[in-house]
């Protein structure tokens, strides 16, 4: 077996759980965006006494933060993940919800003083109930351009949506739904990729990317990009990245 079908069969069979990359770390470098999303998370978590985390994973992030606020819970909606972030978080305190869709949460009117969510779907108006007067949301996302870099070279169609993503268009959501933006940033930071291995188990683990990609049915493509790669070197390629920090005002300001 040669180089390139070695890659390619070890990234086809190397399993995928929770929102882990390590597999393809020192492979597939994604810059990070010029905020902090940590950073961000620990300082609006000062103070705080309720806090959800949605879209978990695996709870990789979530474990991270320790010591959590009294009341912590997450929402993850990807059924494999569910168990991996029951073990991770449950020991540490941390009830974990399952989730089909993001206008009916598990949760009560005004029950939480902070909302963290990072790349997960949301509803502006499910978070304005689940918000204390006075809370706030703050989320990393990624935008609607992330990514269609990878489409472009394998020939694939860009994914359609019925509406943009970015940060003009989330922040717009938010006020109309009562939240005051207090923060926001947007860019859009480079990839590199060294191999076509990390190509293909990258596009396994995210499928809404490509939604047919199949290792096989673009062979002709990822050889090109191999042999690219070989030649020139490291593809070099750019994300999409936004963040907001939302406050829900208090009565009567």
């Amino acid at each position: 077996m040669n180089e390139f079908d070695e890659l390619i069969a070890a990234a086809a069979a190397q399993p995928f759980a929770g929102w882990d990359f390590t597999y393809i770390q020192d492979r597939f470098h994604e810059a990070d965006p010029p905020w902090s999303y940590r950073q961000l998370v620990t300082e609006a978590m000062a103070g705080v006494t309720a806090m959800l985390d949605m879209g978990t994973g695996g709870g990789e992030f979530l474990s991270s933060l320790a010591p959590f606020p009294p009341l912590t819970c997450a929402t993850e909606a990807y059924p494999p993940n569910i168990p991996v972030a029951r073990a991770r978080l449950e020991p540490l305190g941390v009830q974990v919800f399952p989730i089909d869709g993001d206008d009916t949460l598990p949760f009560a009117d005004g029950q939480f003083d902070l909302v963290i969510n990072r790349h997960e779907s949301y509803s502006p108006m499910e978070l304005w109930r689940i918000v204390k007067p006075g809370g706030r949301v703050l989320t990393q996302q990624v935008g609607d351009t992330n990514d269609n870099d990878l489409n472009r070279l394998l020939g694939a169609p860009l994914p359609t949506a019925d509406s943009p993503w970015n940060l003009a268009y989330a922040a717009a959501q938010m006020s109309a739904a009562g939240f005051t933006i207090a923060q926001a940033e947007e860019a859009f930071p480079p990839v590199t990729i060294y191999d076509v291995g990390a190509i293909v188990y990258y596009l396994k683990a995210i499928p809404w990317q490509i939604p047919d990609f199949d290792a096989a049915a673009y062979r002709s493509q990822l050889l090109t990009l191999h042999q690219q790669i070989q030649v020139a070197g490291p593809l070099r390629l750019s994300s999409h990245r936004f963040y907001f920090i939302a406050d829900k005002p208090r009565p009567g300001l």
